[in-house]
């Protein structure tokens, strides 16, 4: 990986641009009107989300540590992995990127925007949301499922992983928080791959979109920055 940081965040940036587009890219599909995959379901959408996992840390890990994901980066800072000087500016590329990724998908979809009357299903596309709001829930959901993203995220630095099997197993680890844990959510357990998105949603002219739900913004942000973190912590307490 190149030392220079200025390519650790074109990573960042590219990683997470890929991740948003593929992952927010098979919710349009299902989701959308006149869409060819339309009604596929939540087994698609689980994995999809774990394929552009792992297409975007292959994209960008030969730049970057490819954390795609603001509380990865905290996460692997508390653990003493990562230097805390570099935490802002990874999240500003994760953030950026993942803005430009969603508007990737609009532009993919474009026909089909006008074609979907749902203002919800729209939002949906880009941010999550609640099934039941329920907010101490909906944090806890979001707290639970990313700690377990980063606490196995560290012990897999411990494994025998080969640097080309890795990204996979991570893909695996996102298809099951998926599967297991986010019909609550919608599993952003990730700051920037719920934010970024909501910003695009809120400033692109999608046709028949509505509100992007900001009263609901903060569960996938703090959620999944507090799993992180102590997830972090609890490993730290393993020797």
């Amino acid at each position: 990986m190149q030392d220079s940081l200025s390519l650790q965040l074109l990573g960042e940036f590219i990683g997470t641009l890929i991740l948003v587009l593929l992952g927010d890219g098979v919710v349009a599909a299902v989701s959308l009107k006149k869409s060819k995959a339309e009604g596929a379901g939540w087994i698609a959408i689980a994995l999809g989300w774990g394929l552009a996992v792992t297409l975007g840390v292959y994209c960008s890990g030969f730049l970057s540590p490819a954390h795609l994901n603001p509380a990865v980066t905290l996460g692997m800072a508390i653990a003493g992995l990562f230097p805390w000087s570099s935490v802002i500016p990874y999240i500003i590329a994760q953030m950026l990127g993942a803005i430009v990724g969603a508007a990737l998908v609009w532009v993919n979809y474009y026909p089909h925007w006008k074609e979907t009357k749902d203002a919800d299903t729209i939002r949906g596309v880009f941010a999550t949301g609640p099934a039941i709001r329920n907010y101490p829930m909906n944090f806890i959901s979001e707290f639970i499922g990313t700690f377990i993203l980063v606490f196995a995220l560290l012990a897999f630095t411990r494994g025998k992983f080969t640097d080309g099997l890795n990204p996979m197993v991570v893909g695996v680890l996102i298809t099951s928080i998926g599967f297991s844990l986010g019909g609550t959510t919608g599993y952003a357990i990730n700051p920037a791959r719920d934010l970024g998105p909501r910003i695009a949603h809120q400033l692109l002219p999608i046709a028949n979109k509505g509100d992007s739900d900001w009263s609901y913004s903060w569960v996938p942000i703090l959620g999944p920055l507090a799993g992180g973190a102590v997830g972090a912590l609890l490993y730290l307490l393993i020797p």
